[in-house]
């Protein structure tokens, strides 16, 4: 697969299979990326579990926090990965120990690994790379558009929603996405 570009049917087919999302490296801080990404994730309804051996046993968010994947008592659909790329061959070896294996493993902004992703993939395991699910849900659900993130444009209008009514769900996507 291309992971230089992502369909939007493919991104939004991921964001509407998943409920349980495990954030791998989220953190306490809340000025930390992956403290306010797991509080949106809450916030639209996905069950999100923080992992963290340095957090492990505390609440992050309400969550509780463990140390490893492998420590989780839930079956995972997504791990949501919020580590450095050098680290992601070790998470999906992590990944692949897991018994049901997760659906999907989401590497965030910055995080690329093409040789774990390859053996992700090969198990089955849809990868996603250098995106995050903050904002691909935000830009699918028309939250934001395209020009809404690091724009340099500021609006006061109300955006113009789809006529007769407004929508902040994921849209199913159009044949031509």
């Amino acid at each position: 697969m291309d992971h230089y570009s992502y369909a939007n049917s493919y991104i939004s087919g991921i964001l509407q299979s998943v409920r349980t999302i495990a954030v791998v490296g989220a953190s306490a801080n809340d000025v930390r990326p992956s403290f306010f990404v797991t509080k949106y994730l809450l916030a639209k309804g996905y069950d999100v579990i923080p992992v963290n051996p340095g957090q492990a046993g505390k609440p992050i968010l309400g969550q509780m926090t463990y140390a490893a994947l492998s420590d989780v008592p839930v079956a995972i659909d997504m791990v949501d990965v919020f580590r450095a790329s050098n680290a992601v061959p070790g998470i999906v070896d992590e990944v692949l120990a897991l018994d049901p294996l997760p659906k999907v493993i989401w590497m965030q902004l910055t995080v690329r690994h093409d040789e774990a992703a390859a053996r992700a993939e090969a198990a089955g395991i849809k990868v996603v790379m250098n995106r995050c699910p903050k904002i691909e849900y935000a830009r699918l659900s028309g939250e934001i558009g395209w020009n809404g993130v690091n724009s340099g444009m500021i609006s006061s209008r109300k955006p113009v929603m789809r006529s007769g009514f407004q929508s902040y769900g994921l849209r199913l996507p159009n044949d031509s996405d």
